[in-house]
């Protein structure tokens, strides 16, 4: 119970004292406001005072300014007093100059106007001199103009003459390039006739090759019975001893890259119906074709094998173009034929370049 209350008495005591603590720290915390209030008042009151005596000294400094001011405007009215004296002095003297002047300047009149006298006269003969210029100048302008347009018209009729020489010369030189790539192109043509014929020679077979065309006419007799469309055993033989010859020479080297077309063309004589002739052509060609690819590879290499397949055509091509004899009729057996033929990369421009040519 003791020790209770002696807790008790303390804990009082502990309030008493932070109580007082509290207003301890308050009554400083006032003092600082107060001191701090007191400062800024007495801070302005100094501020004010030294802005006053700021003031004070721009007004002197202004009344003594003013003052200087006046002083040197009476030195300078001062001096503007002797200058105005000694510019009399000067005007007085100027105005004698000038009285002089001004006789002088009589006496010049007098003369002028005995000179614009002379002028006067001289400026009338002078306007009929004008007058006489100015129609020659006209007479001369329109000489010149009948010159300058002369002129134009000869410098307009040498620009047609050089434009109509420049295109003479322009078209002389194109049709020499052209006439140049067509017989290039005839050249070639003319190369490849000329070493199939050389190289069935030189195998010793005789052979029917178009000299202009370079076609390999091949007689259907030979080659199949009557209305059909299987090689006979005699045909075989006949195309195993003329076809290896002539693709090997338009395969070869020297002329594949030229050669466009290999093309077996099938025809009929004009017996029957076009239909049905055509029919036959088509299946006579293709079993010739047939046949080539074949035996291909007894010949040809591989890259002259796919060669071979990218160029070959089989064509059809009935009754037409029949061939006649001497009189005039159609020759039945020869009309029955299968031609083996080229076709050059250019030769299609070959009719073309010549119409051009031609025309040029």
């Amino acid at each position: 119970m003791s020790k209770r209350r002696e807790s008790n008495n303390f804990n009082v005591w502990r309030s008493y004292s932070d109580m007082m603590a509290g207003l301890l720290m308050l009554f400083v915390l006032i003092m600082c406001v107060t001191l701090f209030q007191a400062q800024k008042n007495y801070d302005e009151k100094i501020a004010e005072q030294e802005e006053r005596m700021a003031m004070q000294a721009q007004y002197t400094n202004e009344l003594d300014q003013q003052k200087l001011t006046v002083e040197q405007q009476e030195a300078l009215l001062k001096s503007q007093d002797e200058l105005l004296a000694s510019q009399k002095t000067k005007l007085e003297e100027q105005a004698a100059k000038l009285a002089e002047q001004q006789a002088t300047l009589k006496t010049q009149e007098e003369k002028l106007t005995q000179q614009q006298t002379s002028l006067k006269e001289q400026q009338t003969t002078l306007a009929e001199q004008e007058k006489k210029l100015a129609e020659q100048q006209a007479t001369l302008k329109t000489q010149e103009g009948q010159i300058t347009e002369q002129k134009a018209a000869l410098k307009e009729q040498k620009g047609k003459l050089a434009e109509q020489q420049s295109a003479l010369e322009e078209q002389t030189a194109k049709v020499k390039e052209k006439q140049a790539q067509l017989d290039k192109i005839i050249g070639v043509k003319a190369d490849v006739i000329e070493a199939l014929r050389n190289e069935f020679t030189n195998h010793n077979i005789n052979v029917d090759i178009d000299p202009q065309t370079g076609a390999l006419l091949l007689d259907s007799n030979v080659l199949f019975e009557f209305d059909d469309t299987t090689l006979l055993k005699e045909g075989e033989e006949v195309l195993q001893q003329v076809l290896p010859i002539y693709c090997e020479v338009l395969l070869g080297e020297e002329y594949r890259d030229n050669v466009a077309e290999i093309i077996i063309d099938g025809y009929t004589d004009t017996n029957g119906t076009y239909d049905y002739n055509l029919e036959l052509s088509q299946k006579r060609s293709l079993a010739v074709a047939q046949y080539l690819l074949g035996i291909d590879e007894q010949f040809l290499d591989e890259q002259q094998m796919q060669m071979l397949q990218e160029k070959l055509t089989v064509n059809g091509h009935s009754m037409s173009n029949p061939i006649l004899n001497e009189d005039g009729t159609v020759n039945m057996e020869a009309s029955r034929r299968v031609e083996v033929k080229f076709r050059l990369k250019d030769e299609d421009m070959i009719s073309e370049m010549s119409k051009i040519v031609a025309e040029e």
